[in-house]
């Protein structure tokens, strides 16, 4: 009997001590899961209180680094820009800067020239990185990108370079032609033809003036706030009776065709000042005793119906290089020639603009020797007018019945001898 106690006293001890060690064990667990990890304290910081938000509405692309520059916090932006890669900071100067500013808590700034990523092109990212402290453990980076504002600032300097060139040369050359004729004053020959010739370069002088002016506004006016439906036919008319001269002088054929009935949403001076560039520059640079073809035709597109006017000229062409620039201000394919004819450099960046600010486009197919197609594409009227609030001064029902009914009047529209009927010119692609 004694032994069977002992036995069961000695059982109930071992249980009692499994339960003990069983329940220190369990204790020790829990607070081994409670204690931070090494791996938590990189990958999982706490953020002060309204940094995360702060940062999510930021223009600036934002990244937040640790004590061991891993990357706790970074917006979509700087991932887009390449500056985050796997975890961490992929700019070298960037990372210094930020260890720099953990050390001794000044706040640091600098401009950069990043590679682009991904593309094979040669031009930089430039960016402005800012780096400041984040409490005591944390660095903030802000970076934001100056390419496009650094590429508007050098097409702003450009154009002031390029204005002040172009207004130099007829200046200069007015200011020696007054010269000249004071001191040819005894000579009545010298003096008509030195007046002459001052008479070009105040001609050339006023059309860069005239040109400059048309651009800024193009630029800067909403042409939709004053939009009409504007009749085709009127625009090839205007276009056709501002070059007459210049073609009769060259005895250059003009013609057009398909222009009736079509009609165009935007302001009729702008579109006017388009198509009479084009068809401007189709005559001087043409041959004499060739032809200048004016088609228009409706294109139906998806969105919308579109016209496309089309101006084809026989003239020397352009080749696939200055194709890529001949829309840009000021750019000239052969600026001898240029001068002789005097062109300026602006009308066909007027007629990009105009074309942009209307919701169409301009393209061009040429080559050399062969001559040149400029193709406008623009909303018809119908179709635009339908996608657009009626303002208080609109009539719907005069407008459809005007649309559908007898086109206005167009000086030289019912002349037969205005211009020659022709087939419309093939529009290449």
């Amino acid at each position: 009997m004694d032994v069977n106690a002992a036995v069961a006293a000695l059982a109930a001890i071992a249980g009692l001590l499994t339960g003990v060690i069983a329940m220190l064990a369990f204790r020790v667990s829990e607070r081994e899961q409670r204690r931070p990890t090494r791996t938590s304290l990189h990958t999982d910081p706490v953020l002060p209180p309204g940094v995360d938000t702060v940062l999510s509405v930021l223009r600036s692309s934002a990244v937040v680094l640790d004590e061991n520059d891993g990357v706790v916090k970074a917006s979509s932006a700087a991932y887009a820009l390449g500056l985050v890669r796997g975890g961490k900071l992929a700019v070298e100067p960037m990372l210094k800067m930020a260890r720099d500013t953990r050390r001794d808590g000044e706040i640091r700034q600098v401009e950069l020239d990043l590679p682009r990523r991904g593309t094979g092109r040669g031009d930089a990212l430039a960016v402005s990185a800012r780096v400041a402290p984040l409490g005591s453990r944390l660095v903030l980076l802000l970076v934001e990108d100056l390419t496009e504002a650094r590429r508007i600032e050098a097409v702003r300097r450009d154009f002031v370079a390029n204005v002040s060139h172009e207004l130099k040369t007829p200046v200069g050359a007015l200011s020696l032609l007054s010269e000249a004729v004071m001191d040819a004053s005894d000579d009545p020959e010298a003096v008509q033809r030195f007046a002459g010739r001052m008479q070009i370069e105040a001609t050339r002088l006023t059309s860069l003036v005239q040109e400059l002016i048309d651009l800024s506004r193009v630029q800067n006016d909403d042409p939709l706030e004053d939009a009409e439906p504007v009749p085709v036919e009127e625009l090839v008319a205007e276009a056709v009776d501002r070059c007459r001269h210049a073609a009769g002088t060259k005895d250059i054929t003009m013609a057009a065709a398909g222009a009736a009935d079509l009609r165009v949403w935007g302001n009729r001076g702008q579109l006017a000042a388009a198509l009479g560039n084009l068809v401007e520059n189709a005559v001087n640079y043409s041959p004499a005793r060739t032809r200048v073809g004016i088609a228009v035709r409706s294109v139906a597109q998806p969105g919308g119906d579109l016209i496309e006017i089309a101006v084809t000229d026989q003239g020397i062409g352009i080749s696939d290089k200055d194709k890529e620039r001949i829309f840009e201000r000021f750019y000239r394919v052969d600026p001898a020639r240029s001068r002789a004819t005097g062109g300026t450099g602006l009308g066909l960046a007027i007629v990009k603009h105009v074309a942009a600010s209307h919701g169409g486009e301009v393209t061009v197919w040429s080559a050399e020797g062969q001559g040149s197609t400029f193709t406008l594409r623009l909303p018809e009227a119908r179709a635009a007018r339908g996608g657009r609030r009626p303002s208080e001064r609109d009539d719907p029902e005069g407008l459809d019945s005007e649309a559908g009914g007898t086109p206005h009047p167009t000086p030289h529209a019912s002349d037969p001898s205005a211009y020659e009927t022709l087939p419309s010119p093939e529009v290449l692609p």
